[in-house]
């Protein structure tokens, strides 16, 4: 199948090859349109990499091998093909990586690693920079393959590199690798702060916070850019942008808001970006209503729609109002996938980011959601009781402040969320 020196070299990079082999798995008769589907989008991925894709390979799997995920005859079929690397739709373990790349006699590579090394290609601020690379360590440490083998001539501890200590090269990179976790969990959690710092300024302001969230590529800078001239990168390709950005915008009712741009979601998102990119998706938890963009006009857009929210439920988001905004209905087809997805989510509105239509009423389902979130209210509070006046500082936007007697009274907005908490303190 291959001559005697298979693909062993560790100095090759992804970056030096050019054309991919996809392949999909599919264990159903059934599976194997969305398999073919699923295909299309690997080959997006491919393409927002730089892959050139030359064959896409849907398989039926009567089972997975667990030592190559593929059966034998399936192995020496796809070997015949021409490419430089082959790509699985699914997530292949370690040692079926290695099995099958001695087989191949070339780089094998996963959905996964694919979309880490797209993030790392796309990241551009710090927060990104270190998150993609903690994502990947976290990736290759059961790997210790090509992307870290200049890491064993890195110093470990100071004393350098001992071939004397007896211990395995494999072992050596293993610690420098698990010691750059550490750091980087560090140098991550600073930037945490300094975000939660950023976050608690926006809250005291009081403006009302609107996350634009979905699947990558639904149009989510687009949109942004729309509204306020943001001048965020937006391309045709998967993950144009890794980086929040927030712009301030003010409704046809005058009312000041704030619209945040948010990493885009996939299918089957590494585990370890979601760990990693925890501090910049948790951009959509704090916020007062998610605008989730959907591009309707996708064969797959149910299923994208889908994939959000399963996002949405690893981050424990649950109790945030949701408009569901259908994108791109000017390029639509097929109307009744508009109807389904009407039934299927509540509040929901149909627009095209480019043409602008549907705009005037995205505009007004935003004013009424805002108009359920926070509501103005008089209080009377007690001195004694100057624990609650601190909760309405941190949560609520105090409009007056004065002292009668032992008594504090309160002119506030306060999210609806926390009318309970003050009930007893409302001036009837």
């Amino acid at each position: 199948m291959t001559n005697d020196k298979l693909y062993q070299d560790e100095k090759i990079s992804l970056e030096s090859l050019h054309t991919a082999i996809l392949v999909g798995g599919y264990l159903r008769p059934k599976e194997q349109q969305l398999c073919t589907e699923h295909l299309d989008e690997l080959e997006a991925l491919a393409s927002t990499y730089g892959f050139e894709t030359v064959e896409k390979i849907p398989v039926h799997l009567r089972k997975i091998d667990a030592g190559t995920y593929l059966g034998e005859g399936k192995i020496e079929e796809i070997a015949t093909h021409v490419g430089d690397v082959i790509v699985f739709d699914d997530e292949i373990t370690p040692n079926q990586q290695k099995n099958l790349e001695a087989k191949f006699g070339r780089p094998v590579i996963d959905r996964t690693e694919l979309i880490l090394e797209i993030f790392s290609q796309r990241a551009q601020t710090k927060e990104a920079r270190l998150q993609v690379e903690l994502a990947k360590i976290r990736y290759q440490l059961p790997r210790l393959k090509r992307l870290w083998t200049h890491l064993s001539r890195q110093t470990a501890g100071g004393g350098g590199f001992t071939k004397g200590e007896g211990e395995r090269q494999i072992e050596l990179d293993r610690r420098i690798l698990k010691r750059r976790i550490t750091r980087l969990n560090n140098e991550i959690e600073e930037v945490r702060k300094n975000r939660d710092i950023q976050r608690h300024k926006r809250l005291k302001q009081g403006i009302p916070t609107f996350a634009i969230i979905g699947y990558t590529n639904a149009g989510k800078s687009t949109l942004l850019n729309e509204l306020t001239q943001a001048g965020v990168l937006s391309e045709d390709k998967l993950f144009a942008t890794l980086d929040t950005t927030t712009r301030k915008y003010t409704l046809p009712n005058h009312q000041d808001i704030l619209l945040v741009d948010t990493v885009g979601f996939i299918r089957k998102i590494p585990t370890t970006l979601v760990a990693a990119f925890r501090s910049t998706l948790e951009e959509a938890v704090y916020t007062d209503i998610l605008l989730h963009l959907v591009d309707v006009s996708d064969p797959l857009a149910e299923e994208h729609a889908e994939t959000t929210y399963e996002v949405l439920k690893e981050l424990s988001i649950k109790d945030r109002p949701i408009i569901t905004v259908l994108n791109k209905i000017d390029k639509l087809e097929n109307k009744l996938v508009v109807h389904k997805l009407r039934v299927k989510y509540p509040k929901t509105v149909s627009i095209s980011s480019t043409t602008r239509e549907g705009f005037d009423e995205l505009m007004h389902i935003m004013e009424q959601e805002l108009s359920r979130l926070r509501k103005r209210v008089q209080l009377r509070v007690p001195q004694s009781s100057y624990q609650m006046i601190s909760q309405l500082m941190e949560d609520g936007n105090i409009l007056s402040l004065e002292y009668e007697g032992n008594d504090v009274l309160v002119d506030a907005e306060i999210p609806t969320q926390i009318e309970h908490k003050v009930q007893a303190y409302v001036i009837e």
